[in-house]
């Protein structure tokens, strides 16, 4: 499955969390570490729904880039 990820970049480092995923997280010191942590944060996410034995969140949401004037 493919999930959309929001990373932000923030003062101190990156952020990363899963829409269709709530409460999947992660943050590390550069965007290659918090792409790394947010598929384990994933892949642990949805085996513990599994375990729990509740629905894995099928992937709905999806990103686009709008340009505008600035």
């Amino acid at each position: 499955m493919k999930y959309a990820v929001i990373i932000e970049k923030g003062d101190d480092g990156y952020g990363a969390y899963v829409p269709d995923l709530p409460g999947c997280i992660a943050a590390a010191d550069t965007k290659e570490e918090v792409k790394q942590l947010i598929q384990e944060a994933i892949e642990f996410h949805i085996e513990g729904l599994k375990e729990d034995g509740m629905p894995v969140p099928e992937p709905a949401s999806s990103i686009e880039f709008v340009e505008v004037a600035a």
